[in-house]
């Protein structure tokens, strides 16, 4: 009897502790559902963009009232690094209750050598903002009342072409005569067409000059107005100031090739995705042979005709062949990221599928649903689902930001959770950085690439690399299995199994950690990092 109650009191705890927990992770915020489906873009709305105007001294005596809840919102010139203090000192208190950790990322390198890693991290970043600013950067601001009008935005130009500048024109009361000046910095400006009544003075020239007694035959030259680039750059932007009497404006033209098309050819498309001709699924395999033949034999239950492309840093490789299986020998324990480059190098399908080498495919693990939301979506990557063999299914959902600091470097910031649920995909929602299954198009992630330098331990390094140009999202409904990590204990550990513990679970204090933290540091330029 009394061990019943024992029991009972352990249950109800439990319960407690349990309830406690899921409270704790609930989602505090409601999430609301967006528009990610490809549609033709809709016409883009017109701003008023124009020169920065000298401050006003007659506004410097007006009072005015700080609306705390709306200046919180901007951007500070700092960022604040600060973990939160306190909380429970038990086993898996960081699983039940998370709280948020900083670790200051200088900690990478030895006192006498971080001044020069800052220095040099200094010098990086300024030429890097050399070379990503153009003047297509500057905010211009429109002056109130201005006659002219005149493109904002949207205006290109291939390098060393003509094209007409669209949007010119003068709204001006009447007088005896009317004139505009027209002056590039980059290119050369002229007439495709003369109008009566007008004057033309520069043309082919950087500065241009029209004149008329009649306005709308001055409008009417304005709509002939050319640009032609002249000092080759293959992405720039050329200032171009525009002027009449007692008013100025600056727009900006940009200057850039065309985006070239990469196309896959996948043959015609029914009603179902040719799933084998749309992925290719990639993998990292290093001394499990074993799981990785329980991989490929799940995946050909499911897709016997798909590619599996397998990059292999094991020390004595054995052959892994078979149809559809292209297996790549690496240098031994060359690293994880170093062989996902080399996995995704060979894929020549539209989309790649990453996979562990442990993980196993099931009924639930529909490539189809994941092919569908890239193809009706904006997405660039969509992950899925792992299942372990306790039953616990993740999705690893992770939000990353980057708060601006000051010479010291940004912070960056991750937290578990989403953004926004995808509109006509329930189980979908948009975030910055998934679990270890994904679905990706492939031009993207081999644009973003993975830092070779980050050898065993790393995953959401590739997601901060790729925050502002890689959208992301993540799907709940497609669900890989993962093999158990569960060793019994009568059962001994082999020696490649001992190698490969070693090679994937260094210490905190290894110079893995020491290497991740530094690349933070000096490559992306943060001083710290905050998560949950």
């Amino acid at each position: 009897m009394r061990s019943m109650r024992r029991a009972v009191l352990l249950a109800i705890l439990a319960s407690v502790v349990l309830v406690l927990a899921l409270l704790h992770s609930w989602p505090t915020r409601a999430y609301t559902t967006v528009d990610a489906w490809q549609r033709p873009g809709q016409m883009l709305e017109r701003h008023l963009e124009e020169r920065l105007p000298e401050p006003d001294p007659r506004l410097g005596s007006i009072p005015f009232h700080v609306r705390d809840n709306v200046a919180s919102l901007l951007a500070r010139n700092g960022c604040m690094c600060e973990g939160e203090a306190g909380g429970v000192n038990l086993p898996f208190a960081q699983l039940l209750f998370p709280r948020v950790s900083a670790h200051p990322l200088h900690t990478a390198f030895e006192a006498p050598e971080l001044e020069e890693m800052k220095r040099r991290r200094a010098k990086e970043y300024e030429s890097f903002q050399r070379r990503s600013q153009t003047a297509a950067d500057v905010v211009l601001i429109a002056e109130a009342n201005n006659p002219l009008q005149y493109p904002t935005q949207g205006v290109e130009v291939r390098p060393m072409k003509t094209i007409l500048i669209p949007g010119l024109a003068l709204q001006i009361l009447p007088r005896d005569h009317y004139s505009i000046n027209i002056t590039a910095t980059l290119g050369t400006l002229n007439v495709a067409a003369d109008v009566d009544g007008v004057k033309v003075g520069g043309g082919g020239e950087m500065h241009m000059s029209l004149r008329s007694s009649v306005l709308q035959n001055l409008n009417r030259q304005l709509q002939f107005v050319t640009y032609t680039n002249t000092q080759f750059h293959p992405s720039t932007a050329d200032t171009v100031h525009l002027e009449t009497e007692g008013h100025q404006a600056v727009f900006s033209i940009r200057i850039r090739h065309g985006v070239t098309p990469r196309l896959y050819n996948t043959g015609s498309q029914g009603a179902d995705y040719n799933v084998s001709a749309l992925v290719t699924i990639a993998t990292k395999t290093f001394l499990r042979y074993d799981k990785l033949r329980d991989l490929i034999d799940s995946v050909r239950r499911y897709y016997p005709t798909i590619t599996i492309v397998i990059a292999d840093d094991s020390e004595n490789p054995r052959t892994v062949s078979g149809p559809y299986i292209e297996h790549y020998i690496m240098p031994f324990g060359k690293g994880w990221f170093a062989g996902r480059n080399l996995a995704v190098s060979q894929v020549t399908t539209k989309y790649l599928l990453w996979v562990d080498d442990d993980f196993i495919f099931t009924a639930n693990t529909k490539l189809e649903k994941l092919v569908d939301v890239l193809e009706r979506t904006t997405l660039d990557l969509v992950g899925g689902a792992v299942r372990e063999a306790t039953g616990y299914t993740s999705t690893y959902r992770q939000t990353i930001s980057i708060e601006a600091g000051g010479e010291d470097g940004d912070c960056l910031h991750m937290r578990r959770g989403y953004h926004h649920v995808i509109e006509g995909f329930p189980n979908c929602v948009v975030t910055d950085g998934v679990i270890n299954f994904f679905l990706a198009r492939t031009q993207k992630v081999q644009q973003v690439g993975f830092d070779p330098r980050l050898a065993r331990v790393a995953h959401l390094e590739f997601f901060i690399d790729g925050l502002g140009s890689l959208h992301v999202g993540s799907c709940d409904d497609v669900i890989v299995s993962h093999a158990t990590k569960i060793k019994l204990p009568w059962v001994g550990r082999s020696e490649s199994d001992k190698t490969y513990a070693r090679f994937r679970y260094p210490a905190a204090s290894s110079d893995a950690a020491h290497t991740k933290n530094g690349l933070l540091f000096f490559k992306n330029r943060f001083q710290c990092l905050t998560h949950n």
